[in-house]
């Protein structure tokens, strides 16, 4: 694997347990695609480092099970400046 990836890959990880953000989130501050986070989060850190994967992947586990929570508030908070 390219160093600059296991860099990048070993960044995104870091980020994401330190602050317990989104892929989506994750991607926006790194400037690379949803895709990309997401390959790199998924497979590629399981190759570098299986202890931090666990971590990553546990955090967001806990994203999908609160996903269609925010949804909603997403969606209610939209509806409420609408009417504005």
């Amino acid at each position: 694997m390219n160093k600059r990836i296991e860099e990048r890959v070993r960044e995104e990880a870091a980020f994401a347990l330190s602050t317990n953000m989104t892929i989506r989130e994750i991607s926006k501050h790194f400037k690379v695609s949803k895709s990309t986070t997401h390959k790199d989060l998924k497979e590629r850190l399981l190759e570098i480092d299986a202890t931090m994967y666990n971590k990553v992947k546990d955090i967001f586990e806990d994203h999908i099970k609160v996903r269609h929570i925010r949804g909603g508030q997403s969606t209610k908070l939209k509806y409420l400046n609408m009417k504005k």
